[in-house]
């Protein structure tokens, strides 16, 4: 039995808009049930989960179950699951709390392939406390990361690196592994931020060896929701607290302000749609998330193949890096012309894509692409179907 694409397209109602969605880095569409659960936490959940009455008492389930949901997307431990507004303003958080630790004397690796909420933070910290910053960098040609290049980075003073577990606008996924290994023997920590990766791969803690894993609901049709995972859940005790309440434990510890109980209903449905995705799985949420991931990146290799024939076919147009291990993003350029025209043009044809000269890229800016006008992203969702990439075909060849 095969992915079943429509049936997934008919829990999302969002589709019946007319357009062709291929710009699921600016969020992929939500579906029914992530919509009806978030309306459900509204309706039955107060303003805290502390209390007596029955209202925050449900507040408390529902947060309790967000942080098995996501733990279960990564294979890590509730109590290391972090939770707030946006995996960016939860990085910061989490930058700030580790500053002591990346003083002067100190060493940074960062990434070209990572985006701003991953290198931003941590700039902001090398600058105010004098640590050093190196980059990781990639191929031209391929937008490939060479692991090889990890050896010499993460040096004995190196105490974090920062590394995307795959770029969000070229594909291309790193060896988050080799570069966690190399700085824990030195003593440092691995910061992967997922967002790119979910739902593409199935995301293992353990496997990636990273000390923490930085995911955006949104990625995957969920809510406004950022969560960080941290491998050893206790670790959040020995570092300072960025809470205000000065008794704050655990995964508390870097939860600033209250939640939006409503949003963490719809963060469980979201990944509880993910594990749906292929009907035929069974077991446990993990289980059944490893079924219906393996299943969508099987109906992706096809559909990612088929949308790089369609765009070998269109004169003038230059995709960006081919790396060998990547995620279905692609990002391209068409000669003579600037990425919003494409976009404009694509939009006019009721296709949606992600343009423009990606002004928080830096590798978009290393490559030359920003000084050329830009790129033009698309990516595959849970939804995409092949008649889909044939209309962006057909589309882009009216271009010129």
């Amino acid at each position: 039995m095969t992915y079943d694409v429509a049936r997934v397209r008919g829990l999302i109602p969002s589709l019946g808009d007319g357009w062709i969605h291929l710009d699921p880095q600016a969020g992929m569409l939500v579906p029914d049930s992530v919509s009806r659960a978030v309306s459900t936490g509204f309706r039955t959940s107060s303003f805290a989960h502390t209390g007596r009455y029955g209202a925050a008492k449900r507040s408390s389930a529902i947060l309790d179950a967000a942080r098995e949901a996501v733990a279960d997307l990564v294979g890590g431990d509730p109590a290391g699951v972090v939770l707030g507004p946006d995996r960016a303003v939860l990085l910061a958080w989490l930058a700030e709390s580790l500053s002591s630790r990346l003083g002067l004397g100190t060493g940074i690796v960062l990434s070209r392939l990572d985006d701003e909420a991953n290198v931003a933070p941590w700039l902001r910290i090398a600058n105010r406390y004098g640590a050093h910053v190196r980059w990781a960098e990639v191929e031209i040609e391929t937008c490939e990361m060479p692991s090889w290049q990890f050896e010499e980075l993460i040096g004995p003073t190196a105490r974090l690196v920062a590394l995307t577990a795959a770029s969000p606008i070229v594909g291309s996924a790193p060896a988050v592994r080799v570069a966690a290994d190399r700085v824990h023997d030195v003593g440092g920590l691995l910061v992967a931020d997922c967002f790119g990766a979910a739902p593409y791969a199935l995301i293992d803690i353990d496997e990636l060896n990273a000390d923490v894993v930085a995911l955006s609901a949104p990625s995957w049709g969920g809510p406004q929701v950022g969560a960080l995972v941290f491998r050893d859940p206790a670790f959040l005790d020995r570092i300072p607290s960025m809470s205000l309440n000065p008794y704050a434990k655990g995964a508390e510890r870097l939860e600033v302000g209250g939640h939006q109980y409503a949003l963490l209903a719809g963060l469980t449905e979201s990944i509880n749609f993910l594990a749906k995705l292929d009907d035929r799985a069974r077991g446990t949420r993990r289980e059944r998330l490893e079924l219906s991931i393996t299943s969508l990146q099987d109906y992706h290799d096809q559909l990612f193949d088929h949308l790089m024939q369609v765009l070998e076919k269109i004169d003038g147009l230059t995709v960006i890096g081919r790396a060998s291990t990547r995620i279905p993003t692609v990002s391209f350029t068409v000669a003579g012309m600037q990425a919003e025209k494409v976009a404009a043009r694509l939009a006019d044809a009721r296709i949606g894509t992600v343009s423009g000269v990606h002004g928080g890229s830096r590798l978009l800016d290393a490559l030359g692409v920003n000084d050329e006008g830009g790129a033009v992203t698309i990516g595959l969702a849970p939804y995409t179907t092949r008649y889909e990439i044939d209309q962006l075909g057909r589309a882009l060849a009216t271009l010129h």
